[in-house]
C-alpha cells in the first residue's frame, strides 16, 4: 500500500510538471571517512594510497527506500599532484543514479599541512526502470515507464547518460585538522529522458571540516561538520567522535530534523591501516513510524607512501 501510494504521488508530480527534479546527492553518516566524494581537492593530500568502500541501506522496511554504494580511491603520484576515482550507485525505488568521476588535484605544502585544489570529471547516468507498480494498470503513457496497454506491452526503461564536473579546495594537517569547500554537478544541466520527462540536475555546494583534540597520548576527541546545499535546501550534519589509542572509536552524528546516528569502529592490522566502521541512523522525521532506521557500513585502507632518503658517501679523492 505504501509503495503504491508513493508511486502515485511521483507520477502525479511528473504529470503536472513534466520535469523530475533530481534529488540531492546521496548522504553518508560516516562522511569523515569519505572526503573524496565531496571534494576532488582531497586527492593526494593525506600523502597515502587510500581506498574506501561504503554501503548505506536507508529507511529499512520502507518500500523503495534508498540504497547507496560507494567505492573511492586516491593517491599522490607526484610531489605536487594527486589523483582519485569515485564510483557510486544510488537507487530510490525505480529511480537509479550512477556516478563515475576521476579527480586530479594540485597539492602544495602550507604550514604543517597540504592544500589541494582539484577538479573531477566523468559520467552521470539517470534511469527510471519499468519494474515498478504502475498507479493505473491497463493504460498506456509514452512518457511513463512501465505503463502497459491492453495487449500487455510495456514502455521500456528511460535512461540518460551525461557528463559531470566538480571543483574543490581542501586543506588538511593529517590526524589534526581538515577543511574543504567544493561544488558538484557544475553544469547543472537538464537530462532529457523523453520529450516530456526530464531530470534537472542541481548544483551542490559542500563545506566539510574537522579538528582532532589530543586529550592525552591515547585519547582523542574530534568534532566534524558537513554542510550540504543545492541552493533550495540545506542539510547540516554534526559529528563528535572519541577514539582510544588509534584503535577503536565511538561517536554520534546528528542530522538536523532528520536523524541521530550512533557509530563505532575499529582499526586492524599491525600498523592499524585497515578500518571498519558501522553507524545506525534513528529516524526523527515523520516517516519514523514506517521504518526501523538506517544501516551504514564503511571499510577503509590506507598505505602511507614512504620517502626514501638518498644515501651519501664520502670519498677522500674529491676532498681538497
Amino acid at each position: 500500500m505504501m509503495k503504491r501510494l508513493f508511486t502515485k504521488v511521483v507520477v502525479a508530480f511528473a504529470g503536472f510538471t513534466s520535469v523530475l527534479m533530481a534529488q540531492q546527492d546521496p548522504q553518508f553518516t560516516q562522511f569523515m571517512h569519505s572526503k573524496l566524494i565531496y571534494n576532488p581537492g582531497y586527492a593526494g593530500t593525506s600523502n597515502a594510497i587510500c581506498a574506501n568502500i561504503q554501503y548505506r541501506q536507508q529507511w529499512v522496511n520502507f518500500a523503495g527506500a534508498p540504497k547507496t554504494g560507494l567505492l573511492s580511491f586516491d593517491m599522490p603520484v607526484l610531489p605536487y599532484l594527486g589523483v582519485g576515482v569515485n564510483l557510486m550507485s544510488d537507487q530510490i525505488g525505480a529511480d537509479k543514479t550512477f556516478f563515475g568521476r576521476v579527480a586530479v588535484a594540485y597539492n602544495r605544502p602550507i604550514g604543517q599541512g597540504r592544500l589541494g585544489i582539484g577538479i573531477d570529471g566523468g559520467i552521470l547516468q539517470k534511469q527510471i526502470s519499468q519494474d515498478w507498480i504502475t498507479p493505473e494498470p491497463g493504460k498506456t503513457d509514452v512518457t511513463i515507464p512501465g505503463y502497459a496497454n491492453a495487449n500487455g506491452a510495456t514502455n521500456p526503461n528511460l535512461s540518460k547518460v551525461s557528463y559531470d564536473l566538480g571543483f574543490g579546495a581542501f586543506y588538511q594537517i593529517p590526524n589534526k585538522l581538515y577543511v574543504g569547500l567544493s561544488s558538484t554537478h557544475l553544469p547543472s544541466q537538464t537530462l532529457k529522458a523523453t520529450s516530456d520527462v526530464k531530470f534537472q540536475m542541481a548544483r551542490h555546494y559542500y563545506l566539510v571540516a574537522g579538528y582532532t583534540f589530543n586529550l592525552n597520548p591515547r585519547n582523542t576527541l574530534a568534532p566534524n561538520i558537513k554542510v550540504k546545499s543545492d541552493a533550495a535546501t540545506t542539510q547540516l550534519d554534526f559529528n563528535l567522535t572519541y577514539e582510544y589509542d588509534k584503535l577503536i572509536w565511538v561517536g554520534v552524528t546528528y542530522r538536523m530534523e532528520d536523524a541521530v546516528a550512533p557509530m563505532l569502529g575499529v582499526r586492524l592490522l599491525k600498523d592499524k591501516s585497515l578500518k571498519i566502521g558501522y553507524s545506525y541512523d534513528y529516524t526523527l522525521s515523520k516517516i519514523k513510524g514506517y521504518t526501523s532506521g538506517t544501516h551504514e557500513i564503511m571499510i577503509g585502507y590506507c598505505m602511507t607512501k614512504k620517502t626514501v632518503k638518498p644515501t651519501v658517501y664520502g670519498n677522500v679523492r674529491f676532498l681538497d
